[in-house]
């Protein structure tokens, strides 16, 4: 039986592997496992939000959904993507959130975020940062951040209960988060879940409805927000997920 170890080196072999595709200019679609249906990486965005971003920054997206989108970014606020991959969103977030603001990006995978930083190198960005750690230990202060994102990342930990509450912590009294992500549908058990997909490809290790809803409720935040976006597979949704942490005393 794979251990929590394995299971995170299996994750971060996976995506190493994505990053140097990428960075080679090889990443087709064989090359990834793709647990997001019709629409995934870089197919949930639209032209428009992309932008002038050339298309190999674009490709650097394995996620779900579109993050950006669900989190409303306003001028001069500070956000941070958890496992930020090649730095799609990072980049993204950074154009919504202005010079004044502050984008940062958080990845465990050395080779994700040497993409990432030749991405931003790239976009000609300055607005942003992206720190090496992991989403259940986030190495930044409390309450310093105003809004976090994340796509498709989530349902990759082994330690979901630490992830939402390290999300809690370093939000500032009143902050959201604007995340997309695999759920299961609340009939399936997780050995059901665990049988249809491995967690590197986003099904084994994702949460049911009801689960994320008490996890985020757990951590303390409020306002919690879990709409399906798209299906994925039998019993399995992308899904659009907003909280708000209270604006008073936690």
């Amino acid at each position: 039986m794979a251990t929590k170890e394995d299971i995170r080196e299996e994750v971060r072999r996976h995506y190493s592997q994505f990053a140097l595709a990428l960075r080679a200019k090889d990443a087709r679609d064989e090359n990834r496992e793709s647990c997001c249906g019709p629409k995934a990486g870089s197919d949930c965005y639209d032209r428009t939000s992309l932008g002038e971003l050339p298309d190999e920054i674009a490709r650097a997206s394995a996620g779900c959904g579109n993050p950006i989108a669900v989190a409303e970014l306003c001028e001069g606020e500070t956000v941070l993507d958890l496992g930020s991959g090649g730095g799609l969103d990072v980049l993204l977030s950074a154009r919504r959130v202005g010079p004044s603001g502050q984008a940062i990006g958080l990845d465990m995978n050395d080779e994700m975020l040497t993409l990432a930083r030749e991405n931003a190198a790239r976009a000609g960005a300055e607005n942003i940062s992206f720190l090496k750690g992991e989403i259940e230990a986030i190495p930044l202060p409390d309450e310093s951040v105003d809004v976090v994102i994340s796509n498709c990342v989530v349902n990759l930990s082994t330690d979901k209960a630490r992830v939402f509450a390290e999300i809690a912590r370093v939000l500032k009294r009143g902050g959201r988060i604007g995340v997309t992500d695999i759920v299961a549908n609340d009939a399936l058990s997780p050995e059901q879940r665990a049988e249809r997909g491995s967690f590197a490809g986003c099904i084994a290790g994702a949460l049911s409805f009801s689960e994320y809803e008490a996890g985020l409720a757990s951590a303390g935040l409020e306002q919690i927000e879990i709409e399906p976006a798209h299906r994925v597979g039998a019993g399995f949704y992308s899904a659009i997920i907003r909280a708000r942490k209270p604006s008073g005393a936690f």
